[in-house]
């Protein structure tokens, strides 16, 4: 590990250096405390990521200009010899928010839903970088994909004809729709939750530009950790007034995202096979088999 750090600047005033063995990222992560006991956050990828990474890190700093919490990029470069690329943030000191919702109440678990649709609402004030493809035939693509990838996987979902079904009478709600910047995987999975209660969104692996709405697509992880965080979140991104046109492409970027993950489970075994599977379930369950575009769990007003 001291050889791959040897050539990021300043790595010598680092005094800990700690393996991070968590998410679906191929980065090598690492937390480190330095010598004047700040906190950071490395990621080491592939030189062939450079590029890539290149374009992350551009991406990542337009967020400083925005007042929410996340990690701030510090350096970016190239090291272990030049078959590495090193990508330096600030680390947000805090409790996984997966693992603070049980000691919170219903309210308070609202709350921070809210909190999240904020800062995500914030975030999406960034514009797409220019000469994007219009989205409508962006997202088709991906749906046929996920359409023709899903179906030669070889593992049935039970209820796919209706998550198919309404894709394929929603396509239309693509169009004319606008981009911006996203996070790409924005759930409570990459969430942390400070001991002042504040809200900080981490891992911008994903970051992408698109529809704002289809940052809704994993919303399904947090409904089954909490639905009164989900609705906060929703709430608190449309200011408490949400508009019905979102429901109903809520519902598609969700319908499209569980066709998706059945096949890219499989690379990660049976235990993630099943879990897609046991999620695709609960989305039928909660859309009552796509016959409603509105998810069972929501609620327009926080609990009591």
């Amino acid at each position: 590990m001291l050889e791959i750090c040897n050539e990021i600047p300043d790595s010598c005033k680092w005094k800990r250096i700690e393996a991070i063995n968590k998410g679906w990222s191929d980065d090598k992560k690492y937390y480190i405390r330095t010598t004047d006991d700040r906190e950071l956050l490395l990621r080491i990828s592939d030189i062939k990521q450079y590029e890539n990474k290149k374009r992350d890190f551009e991406a990542i700093k337009q967020l400083d200009k925005i007042d929410i919490l996340i990690p701030h990029p510090i350096d970016f470069g190239i090291c272990n010899n030049g078959q590495s690329v090193y990508f330096l943030l600030t680390w947000i000191k805090g409790e996984d928010a997966r693992t603070v919702f049980p000691k919170l109440s219903n309210k308070e678990q609202y709350q921070l839903g809210v909190k999240a649709g904020e800062a995500l609402r914030i975030m999406h004030q960034i514009p797409a970088v220019k000469n994007q493809m219009p989205w409508s035939e962006r997202f088709n693509r991906k749906i046929n994909r996920n359409i023709t990838y899903y179906k030669a996987c070889g593992i049935h979902l039970r209820g796919a004809d209706k998550i198919i079904e309404y894709i394929e009478q929603n396509r239309y709600l693509l169009e004319n729709r606008p981009q911006c910047f996203q996070h790409g995987d924005y759930h409570v999975g990459n969430m942390i939750v400070t001991k002042p209660g504040e809200l900080g969104i981490i891992d911008f692996d994903r970051l992408d530009y698109g529809d704002p709405w289809e940052e809704f697509n994993r919303i399904t992880w947090c409904a089954d950790i909490s639905a009164p965080f989900a609705s906060g979140r929703i709430n608190g991104y449309f200011g408490h007034d949400v508009p019905a046109l979102f429901f109903r492409l809520m519902a598609l970027y969700i319908a499209s995202t569980q066709l998706s993950s059945v096949p890219w489970s499989i690379q990660f075994g049976q235990e993630e096979v099943c879990t897609a599977l046991r999620q695709a379930e609960n989305v039928l369950k909660w859309y009552d088999g796509f016959e409603t575009y509105m998810p069972e769990w929501y609620v327009s007003s926080p609990p009591e």
